[in-house]
This record gives structure tokens, sequence and C-alpha cells, in this order.
């Protein structure tokens, strides 16, 4: 198999469709490059990670969200989504758009279900405080949702823990820190082989 360091788009264009390379510890794939292997669907196997960890890792360039909040969070909602849609992002709004009391176990759950089945990138579940959001979110198989509050938060939630999911507290964030806190959590990837190693172990806890 073909080793690189770096692999830009024009070392992508050129791979055979469907063969398999070696990105040597701490190597880099470009944006443009990721997305010819993958429609190339060539395997990028990283030195010391194992292939099944490789496949845990979120997407580094999201492209899809999932949303959804119950009627605490309808405002922040709101401004998210037109946050994200102003990115160029596609946005599933899966609700609650009304004040009527909605259950947060239903909200969550309707992002990390689409989560699951690979339907979107990454989630945001948005309820009171939060809590309730990640705790029902992370009963799904295969989600990893964090509660964050600040952008640090937010980043390493990301980087280091590979999460897919991010709740919020519409009570506790003003709209300006759910933004810089959703661009944080949206721009941050996670491509340390010691990191996605680590997520077989929370798999296999589930």
């Amino acid at each position: 198999m073909k080793r690189f360091q770096m692999i830009t788009e024009a070392d992508a264009r050129v791979l055979d469709y469907g063969s398999t390379v070696i990105l040597a510890a701490g190597g880099h794939v470009t944006p443009l490059a990721h997305d010819t292997l993958k429609a190339r669907r060539v395997s990028v196997v990283r030195e010391g990670v194992d292939v099944d960890a490789e496949s845990l890792a979120p997407p580094s360039r999201i492209r899809t969200v999932a949303i959804a909040g119950d009627h605490t969070g309808v405002a922040l909602k709101k401004a998210i989504l037109q946050h994200l849609r102003g990115r160029g992002m596609a946005v599933h709004d899966l609700g609650t758009g009304t004040s009527e009391p909605v259950d947060y176990p239903d909200t969550a759950a309707s992002v990390a279900v689409r989560i699951s089945r690979g339907e979107a990138d990454a989630g945001i579940v948005i309820d009171g405080a939060g809590l309730g959001s990640t705790i029902a979110a992370n009963k799904v198989s295969g989600v990893r949702a964090a509660m964050c509050l600040n952008q640090t938060l937010a980043r390493y939630a990301r980087q280091h823990n590979g999460a897919n999911v991010l709740a919020l507290g519409s009570t506790l964030v003003t709209p300006e820190e759910a933004l810089a806190i959703v661009d944080t959590f949206i721009d941050t990837p996670m491509r340390e082989p010691r990191y996605i190693r680590r997520l077989t172990k929370i798999r296999d806890l589930e």
C-alpha cells in the first residue's frame, strides 16, 4: 500500500477507486482531498490507529446538522438554525417550534437517532440546562453527546472525546455565547490517533 505524510487533492485524484492507503502518524489529509477520497471510496489507514477505531471518529468536515430542542429552547434554536444555514450547511429542524411543553427525551432522541443512522454529520440538542438532553441522547448507540457551557469545552468535546452531538442549556448561555460554542464544535476536528483509539473503549461500554 502507498504511504503518505500528507494527502492532497492531487494525490487523491490519481488513487485507484476502492484502494487503501497508509497515512503516517501525525500525517494530514487536506479538506479537498477528504472529499475526493470519499467520492473514490479510498480507505485511509492511519499508522498506530486501529481501522475500526478510525471509523468511529466523527466527520472532520460537517455539512449536515440535525437540531432539536424542547419548549425552553425555541428562540435559541431559531438563532442557531439561521446561523448554520448562513454558513451554507444543511440543517434538519426536528422541532419544537412552539412554547407548548414537550419532553426533552423525545427531542434529544430525534437528533440522536439521525446521528446513529448516519443521516447527519453532527447534532445539536437544547433544553433548559442541557443535562437532560445529554443523558437522553447518550442512550442511543453510537452517540457521544456533550453539554458545553463555553468554547473550551466544545473544543475538548470534539478534539479529545469525538463528540457528535452538542447539548446546550438555553437558560445558561446567551445566544451570542451559544453561536460561538456551536462554531467551535463544528469547526474542531478529531485527528490524533491516541484520542481516536479511545473511542473503541467508549464503544465497548455500550
